[in-house]
């Protein structure tokens, strides 16, 4: 049970995690409309771009594990705030970046930094202490639905923004808006944390560690959100100049991802009801395999703004809602105490997929002027995914035997 005196009121919880993760999803979720702007405008070849973008997605996994260890001894509330001072300087330099050095610096560093600050991993911490299990997965959901609320509520806003003041001064009001994380920041600043508090714990962080990394399921979830990763980022920064190069106008790619951020708050949403009711390991394995699907199906049909907008509409209902399961399996085995550096870890694997993914879809395209192979690989990736989630257990580990192991492992 949860004690009213030691927790924040769920409303509380949602309200303000939901509302960080809609800037920071929101924001990032854009960054495609910046591709073609920045090149021509600084005379950058697409791999340059790309490149930044895949050193933001491994940033953002890196940090991610280290923001996550320090949100759950500390409070995600000073992590946050952090997170969206980051967040700001990092779209200003990524404005006014000269050199692809300064703008992977800005562009990929800081940014990267600042969305593990502000993101999935540390909220979801939040949530785990402050929500019953019985209500996780649907607290996890409605988050979830947030950022993709974000992405339907702010790509269009930032396409609007590119065309009435150019995409420079674009990104300075961005980043003005990102800094209005730091007052939603005290909404989730936990009793339990007040004045400096740290929480301690019956695990240390290598004792967590060791018993997630040895545990099959984990490293299956691992797996799967690899290609998570690659298949949504990839998609998300270059299916703009994808359909730009086949003819179609630039309305045609933000209302696409719009329509990826509109379906996607109800897909969520559903998964993480669902999650409540059905095997979480079958959720996405279904998800994993309906992707794979609707690519296949999206590269097969004649590409028209109507087939554009279905595919957008489908991948919508698919796109994030990996994301409240994973995390609800990671707390029904481990429990809540790590819960933002596990899901720091998961989240890391992520990212390696979205390097590859975005890196891939731009050496490619410059090698082969065409993003087919990055297709395909994502299509095969989306089989195996749907596979390996199958065996997932998703019981509570069992932890009699802890006290000896960890006697065993300090004789070495």
């Amino acid at each position: 049970m949860h004690s009213a005196a030691k927790t924040l009121s769920i409303t509380q919880v949602l309200a303000c995690g939901a509302a960080i993760v809609t800037l920071s999803m929101g924001i990032r979720h854009g960054f495609g409309l910046w591709l073609q702007p920045i090149t021509q405008a600084q005379g950058w070849t697409r791999e340059t771009f790309a490149f930044a973008i895949a050193i933001q997605n491994i940033a953002w996994g890196t940090a991610g594990i280290f923001a996550g260890m320090v949100a759950d001894r500390f409070g995600a509330f000073r992590v946050i705030i952090a997170g969206a001072l980051f967040y700001a300087a990092g779209l200003f330099g990524m404005a006014h970046a000269a050199t692809p050095l300064t703008f992977a610096l800005s562009t990929g560093v800081l940014i990267g930094i600042a969305q593990a600050g502000t993101t999935y991993a540390v909220v979801y911490g939040v949530i785990g202490r402050n929500v019953s299990a019985e209500r996780r997965s649907w607290a996890m959901g409605i988050t979830a639905a947030a950022g993709s609320f974000g992405q339907f509520l702010m790509v269009p806003t930032e396409g609007f923004l590119i065309s009435q003041f150019g995409w420079q001064q674009a990104l300075v009001l961005l980043g003005g808006a990102a800094l209005l994380m730091v007052p939603l920041a005290w909404g989730l600043r936990e009793p339990a944390f007040a004045d400096g508090g740290v929480v301690h714990r019956d695990q240390s962080i290598a004792q967590a560690l060791r018993e997630a990394f040895k545990y099959p399921s984990f490293r299956l979830l691992m797996a799967g959100y690899f290609v998570c990763g690659f298949q949504v980022v990839f998609i998300g920064v270059h299916m703009p100049s994808y359909l730009k190069d086949k003819g179609l106008s630039p309305q045609v790619a933000s209302y696409a991802l719009a329509l990826i951020g509109l379906f996607n708050v109800f897909g969520t949403y559903a998964a993480g009801v669902l999650g409540q009711k059905l095997a979480k390991r079958k959720i996405l394995a279904f998800i994993y395999l309906a992707r794979a699907v609707a690519i296949t199906v999206f590269l097969l049909a004649p590409l028209t703004p109507v087939s554009v907008y279905i595919f957008a509409s489908v991948m919508g209902l698919l796109w994030l809602s990996t994301v409240p399961p994973t995390n609800a399996i990671v707390a029904q085995i481990f429990g809540v105490a790590h819960l933002s550096m596990l899901g720091g870890f998961v989240f890391f694997s992520h990212q390696i997929g979205s390097f590859m993914g975005v890196w891939l879809g731009g050496v490619l395209y410059d090698r082969t002027g065409s993003y087919d192979i990055v297709w395909y690989i994502a299509i095969a990736l989306g089989v195996f995914a749907a596979l390996i989630n199958l065996p997932v257990k998703e019981t509570a580990i069992v932890r009699h035997m802890t006290n000896l192991a960890d006697q065993l492992w300090s004789c070495f």
